[in-house]
C-alpha cells in the first residue's frame, strides 16, 4: 500500500487542491513577504522582483508536490528545496537564518487556515493541528531549529513573529511596485482588497491597507455561484493571460 506524506482524507489536501484557496494563500503571503526582515534573501537571485507572479506559481508547484506526493517523493522534493537554498547561500557567502524559513512556514500555516475559513467554513482544532503537522514535518526534514512542537505553540510564536519580525522598508515599496507592474492597475486593486480580507491587523496597518474590504460582497457572490463552474473564468480575470497554463493547474483532483 502506498504511503503518502499527507493522508488522502486530510483537510490539507482539500485546501491545497483548490485553486481558489491557493490563490488566497498567496495573496496573503505576498503581503507578508514584502514586510519580512529577511526579504533581501528573496531579492538576491533576482527571481522574485523580476517575476513575482511566476515565483508564486513556482512555490505553489513545490507545495502541491509535497502535499500530494507519496512519502518518499515528498521527502525528495523537500530535500531539493533545501539544496536550492544551500546553493543560494554558497553564492552569497552567508547562511539563510532559520528564522527566514520559519517565517515562510508560519505564513503557509496561517494563510492555509485563514483562506479556507474565508472561502468555506470554520476549521476544527483537529484540522488546524493537521495543517500545522504537515508544515512542521517539512521544517523538521529541512533541519530547522526552533520549530514549535504543536499548534498551540505555533499560535504563540506566530503572534510574537508578527510583532517583532515585520518592517516596512524600501523592499516593501519596491515589491509592491513589482506587483502592480505584473498585474496591472485593475488586478492590483483586487490583490489589495484580497489582502485586506486576509491579513492580520498588524500586517494591514504596516502596509496601510484599506480598513474596509470592499471585495467582501464580491466574494460572497463568487461563493454563491461556484456551482455554475465559473471559477476558471474568475481566475482568468484575476491573473494575466500569460499564466493561463499555471491557472489551469491550480486545481488538483484526488481520490
Amino acid at each position: 500500500m502506498k504511503e503518502f506524506f499527507v493522508q488522502k482524507q486530510s483537510i490539507v489536501r482539500k485546501i491545497w487542491g483548490s485553486g481558489d484557496t491557493v490563490l488566497l494563500i498567496f495573496a496573503g503571503a505576498s503581503a507578508e513577504f514584502a514586510l519580512n526582515k529577511t526579504v533581501d534573501w528573496l531579492y538576491f537571485t533576482g527571481r522574485l522582483p523580476a517575476d513575482p507572479i511566476g515565483r508564486l506559481f513556482s512555490t505553489v508547484r513545490y507545495a502541491q508536490e509535497i502535499v500530494f506526493a507519496e512519502h518518499s517523493s515528498a521527502l525528495a522534493a523537500i530535500d531539493k528545496i533545501t539544496a536550492i537554498h544551500k546553493g543560494v547561500e554558497a553564492s552569497r557567502g552567508a547562511r539563510i537564518p532559520d528564522a527566514a524559513y520559519l517565517d515562510v512556514l508560519f505564513m503557509l500555516i496561517g494563510y492555509s487556515i485563514r483562506s479556507f475559513e474565508l472561502l468555506e467554513r470554520r476549521l476544527h482544532e483537529k484540522e488546524k493541528e493537521e495543517i500545522f503537522d504537515v508544515f512542521y514535518r517539512v521544517g523538521a526534514r529541512m533541519g530547522l531549529a526552533g520549530l514549535p512542537v504543536n499548534y498551540r505553540d505555533w499560535e504563540l510564536m506566530r503572534a510574537e513573529y508578527l510583532e517583532l519580525n515585520l518592517v516596512r522598508s524600501s523592499f516593501t515599496r519596491d515589491l509592491y511596485g513589482k506587483y502592480r507592474g505584473s498585474l496591472g492597475s485593475f488586478r492590483y486593486r483586487i490583490l489589495i482588497q484580497a489582502q485586506t480580507l486576509l491579513v492580520p491587523v498588524r500586517v494591514r496597518k504596516l502596509l496601510s491597507l484599506p480598513p474596509v474590504p470592499l471585495l467582501y460582497p464580491v466574494l460572497l457572490f463568487y461563493k454563491g455561484t461556484r456551482f455554475l463552474q465559473v471559477d476558471r473564468l474568475f481566475k482568468t480575470l484575476l491573473l494575466p493571460a500569460k499564466y493561463k497554463a499555471e491557472i489551469a493547474g491550480l486545481d488538483i483532483r484526488f481520490d
